[in-house]
């Protein structure tokens, strides 16, 4: 089973994620997203598009997951700290 969540766990976690590429993270799957090369994952766009990943041995749900995570990391972040923050208050009064 688990264990709980530290605030050094959500540091480590943040830390991990800011030395990423930019996001966002895009998976591209010859045949699915595309018609011609390999499968990959796009990091960033634009201006900031960054070098593209490319997984060996991974199947497409594993790249499909790679690349959410970059998006869905932040997002599970600050609703961990916010709901936290909100059972800190709760419990205070």
């Amino acid at each position: 089973m688990p264990s709980s969540l530290t605030d050094e766990d959500l540091l480590a976690m943040e830390q991990r994620l800011a030395a990423t590429q930019t996001g966002p993270w895009t998976s591209n799957v010859e045949g699915r997203d595309h018609t011609c090369g390999s499968d990959f994952i796009q990091t960033g766009e634009g201006a900031a598009r960054g070098e593209d990943i490319e997984l060996s041995g991974a199947t497409v749900a594993d790249q499909d997951f790679i690349a959410a995570a970059r998006q869905d990391m932040p997002r599970l972040l600050a609703e961990v700290r916010a709901l936290r923050k909100r059972l800190a208050s709760s419990s205070q009064q």
